[in-house]
C-alpha cells in the first residue's frame, strides 16, 4: 500500500517539542507504560475520549492525573459511586428568590479535562449523564443548552465488570469512548522503581504543565491534515465489513467506528512524526478502538481476541 505524505514537519518546532516533552513527563510519572501513554495522547489529539479498564491498583487514576497535570488545562475529578446523581455531574438549576428566577450552577463536567473515576460503580442512569457531553460537548438542563469548554476531554476509569459493586457500561456509552486501554501489571524493572521511588501523587503534584488549551487545539487541527490514502481507507472499510460477518460476533463495527479508527490513526501517525497514516497505525490501534464496540456471542471469547482475529483475516492491499 502506498501513501502520499503530507509535510512531516507540519508542526512548528516549539509545538513539536512541547508535545514530546509532555509525553516524556507522563512516561516519567507512569512507569513502563509507553504504549498506553501514547494511546492516551492519541485519544486527546483525536478529539475523542479515553476509557482505562483494569484491576484496582494498576495505575489507571495515576495515568489520568499525570496526563491532566501535563496539559495545563482546567481539571475536575468525579468519584462515581452508587448514590451519585446526574445533577452531581452536569449541574443543577436553583431557584433564586431575590431574582425570582432559576440560576444554573454548573457541575464538574464544565472542565477541559474530566476524570470520571470508577465510572462503572454508578448506575446506568448516572453514567448516561455524560452521553450528551461526550458526543456534543454540551449539556442540556431544564431545556437550556450549555456549551462545555474547548477542548473537552473525558478520561474514565473502570474496574472489570465481574468485580462486586460494578454496573456494565451500556453500548451507547462505550461507543462514546474513542479508545479503551488495559494497563496490566508493570514489568519487573518498573515495579521496583515504583516500590523504591517517591510517591506518584507527590510527583504529579509537583509536575508543571507542558501544553495548554491553545496548543491542544492546534495539535488537533494538525491531526486533520495528516494524509490517509484511498487504499488505506479501503483497508479500514474491509476491516469493518469483516467484523459484521466474522464468526462469534453478533454485532460488528459501524461506520462511526471506522471514522474513529481513521481519526485515531491520524493522531498516532502525528505522534510518531509522520504526515501520513500507515497500515501499522491501523493495526496498532485496531483492538483499542474496536474491541469495546464489538458485541460477541456468549461463547465466542473476549472481544480483544476477536479484534485480533479480524485483523489477521483481512489482508493489506
Amino acid at each position: 500500500m502506498t501513501a502520499q505524505s503530507a509535510n512531516p514537519d507540519m508542526l512548528p518546532d516549539a509545538l513539536r517539542n512541547a508535545l514530546h516533552d509532555a509525553q516524556d513527563q507522563v512516561n516519567s510519572l507512569v512507569l513502563g507504560k509507553a504504549q498506553a501513554v501514547r494511546f492516551a495522547f492519541t485519544a486527546l489529539l483525536s478529539d475523542g475520549h479515553l476509557l482505562i479498564e483494569d484491576l484496582p491498583g494498576l495505575g489507571k487514576t495515576t495515568l489520568a492525573h499525570a496526563l491532566a497535570a501535563s496539559l495545563g488545562l482546567g481539571f475536575q475529578r468525579v468519584q462515581f459511586t452508587s448514590d451519585l446523581l446526574p445533577s452531581d455531574i452536569v449541574g443543577v438549576s436553583v431557584y433564586d428568590a431575590q431574582a425570582a428566577r432559576f440560576t444554573f450552577h454548573p457541575g464538574p463536567v464544565f472542565a477541559h479535562v474530566l476524570l470520571a473515576d470508577e465510572i462503572n460503580r454508578a448506575p446506568p442512569r448516572t453514567q448516561s449523564a455524560l452521553l450528551e457531553a461526550m458526543a456534543e460537548h454540551q449539556v442540556t438542563v431544564d431545556g437550556t443548552t450549555h456549551a462545555l469548554p474547548d477542548p473537552f476531554f473525558v478520561i474514565a476509569t473502570q474496574n472489570p465488570v465481574d468485580l462486586a459493586g460494578t454496573y456494565p457500561l451500556p453500548d451507547s456509552q462505550l461507543d462514546r469512548f474513542l479508545l479503551r486501554l488495559q494497563l496490566g501489571y508493570p514489568d519487573a524493572d518498573a515495579e521496583r522503581a515504583l516500590l523504591s521511588g517517591a510517591d506518584r501523587r507527590d510527583l504529579i503534584a509537583r509536575a508543571l504543565p507542558v501544553l495548554g488549551a491553545d496548543e491542544v487545539l492546534r495539535l488537533r487541527a494538525a491531526v486533520l491534515a495528516v494524509h490517509a490514502s484511498d487504499a488505506l481507507v479501503r483497508y479500514v472499510q474491509a476491516l469493518l465489513e469483516r467484523s459484521r460477518h466474522h464468526a462469534g460476533i453478533r454485532v460488528g463495527l459501524s461506520p462511526r467506528a471506522g471514522i474513529a479508527l481513521l481519526r485515531a490513526a491520524r493522531a498516532h501517525a502525528l505522534l510518531l512524526g509522520r504526515g501520513h497514516v500507515l497500515p501499522d497505525d491501523i493495526q496498532t490501534l485496531f483492538a483499542a478502538v474496536a474491541a469495546h464496540r464489538l458485541v460477541a456471542d456468549a461463547d465466542a471469547g473476549d472481544e480483544a481476541g476477536l479484534a485480533q482475529a479480524i485483523l489477521h483475516a483481512v489482508a493489506v492491499d
